[in-house]
């Protein structure tokens, strides 16, 4: 008899036995019952004192920290031009780079140079005057002294009858034509040092015009007064120039600039560290350089790193952003350059400042997941639940600092718990104590 039929021959009893057996004998065992956490499962960690530095960040342009624009500083055709004058070219500093035709400027100098010869002869002549006018008047006044002595002479013959009245007459006419001579010469000697004196006045007007012209002919050369690199250029070879024209632009090389906007409250944090309450004015006078370190980044390739200094703070804030214009300066920012892998920092470049103050040594900061408006949630006692009110100071980086509320050792939770309710039994889950920022 077939296998089958002989099984359907079975009582359904035991048909039935034996299918139970098997699937008592196939059946998973029984999951073995773990107990439940005692209270809320949160993750926690733990507070630490630690050193914290204050950063802000912030984006500008950069611009040459030293401009030149070179303006005609007198009138004329420009007879040379350097090869190299052309935009984004360098040029050393002391470069002859333009000449304007100093031709009417040496006439005129010739010119003054000859009048004041001229007036220094007459002055060599003013002063032979004087020495031969004075020899002369010695001379009269030795023959005016004669004369007296001659007149009163004759007069006593005149009153001894010896000599006649006309003797004494023509004594006393040549003793006063001798005193017209001595006053003549004297009034001589007297309008010479007027003379002289307006002599002297021409001879400073005119060497004045020789100054003046050796200093037009000295602008008819432009030099370049640092090295720099060439932004325009307004004029063209033979193209007659007027005074106050605009010749050429430049940037100077040596170093650049970047006025980033800081939020006050971050400024104030990098000057003054803790003491948040220290007047703004007064941290910017004490010197921003001392305080802080800069580093710029262009936004064309963030990898770049190059040292800065705060250099200075623009004057007046921004009433409306509630930011200071902080200056940031970078040396050399063409020679450390390595084109194509580290780019020159050219004007209207894009770039990221970041700023960092002094450290702030052993504050309390917690992750920013554990604050919850101004309340911290605590892990008390036999693992229950505290709400404790906190002053934060600042955030950053993912931390909140705080001003009180907290001490090193305690233990927050980072979880949102809702209710919060004080006094609740939790399970806690530790993480990792917050790490340092700067």
């Amino acid at each position: 008899m077939p296998v089958l039929l002989r099984f359907l021959a079975l009582p359904p009893i035991l048909v039935a036995a034996a299918v139970a057996a098997w699937l008592i004998n196939n059946a998973p065992s029984p999951a073995q019952q773990v107990d439940a956490p005692d209270g809320l499962p949160v993750r926690v960690a733990s507070v630490v004192a630690q050193d914290i530095w204050p950063a802000a960040r912030g984006w500008g342009s950069v611009r040459a920290a030293d401009t030149w624009a070179a303006v005609a500083e007198v009138r004329g055709q420009v007879i040379w031009r350097h090869p190299d004058l052309e935009t984004g070219k360098l040029i050393p500093a002391g470069t002859e780079v333009l000449k304007i035709d100093p031709a009417d400027y040496q006439l005129a100098m010739s010119q003054s140079e000859a009048d004041l010869q001229a007036l220094q002869a007459e002055a060599a002549q003013i002063e032979a005057e004087a020495a031969s006018t004075r020899r002369v008047l010695a001379l009269e006044e030795g023959r005016l002294r004669l004369a007296e002595a001659d007149l009163k002479r004759v007069r006593d013959l005149v009153d001894q009858g010896i000599n006649p009245q006309t003797r004494a007459d023509e004594t006393e006419k040549a003793l006063l034509l001798s005193r017209r001579t001595v006053t003549e010469l004297q009034n001589t000697l007297a309008l010479l040092p007027s003379r002289s004196a307006g002599l002297q006045a021409q001879t400073a007007r005119t060497e004045a015009a020789i100054a003046r012209s050796r200093r037009d002919l000295d602008h008819t050369v432009v030099v370049t007064p640092f090295d720099l690199r060439i932004r325009g250029v307004e004029v063209e070879l033979y193209q007659w120039v007027t005074a106050g024209q605009k010749l050429v632009q430049g940037d100077g090389i040596a170093r650049v600039e970047v006025v980033v906007q800081i939020p006050l409250p971050a400024f104030r944090r990098l000057l003054t560290s803790m003491a948040l309450e220290t007047d703004t004015l007064t941290a910017v006078g004490a010197g921003p350089a001392a305080r802080m370190t800069a580093e710029l980044h262009p936004l064309i390739d963030p990898a770049q790193i190059w040292p800065a200094t705060v250099s200075r703070v623009e004057g007046g804030l921004d009433p409306k952003a509630r930011t200071v214009p902080v200056v940031v300066t970078v040396d050399d920012p063409y020679t450390a350059a390595q084109p194509p892998a580290r780019l020159p920092l050219v004007p209207n470049m894009q770039v990221e400042i970041a700023l960092t103050g002094a450290p702030l040594n052993q504050v309390i900061a917690i992750p920013e997941a554990a604050l919850h408006g101004e309340t911290a949630y605590v892990l008390g006692a036999g693992n229950t639940l505290e709400l404790r009110p906190v002053t934060p100071a600042f955030r950053q980086d993912g931390l909140v600092i705080l001003r009180e509320g907290l001490t090193a050792g305690e233990t927050v939770v980072l979880d949102d718990i809702a209710p919060a309710l004080p006094g609740m039994r939790l399970f806690p889950v530790e993480t990792a104590a917050s790490g340092k920022t700067r």
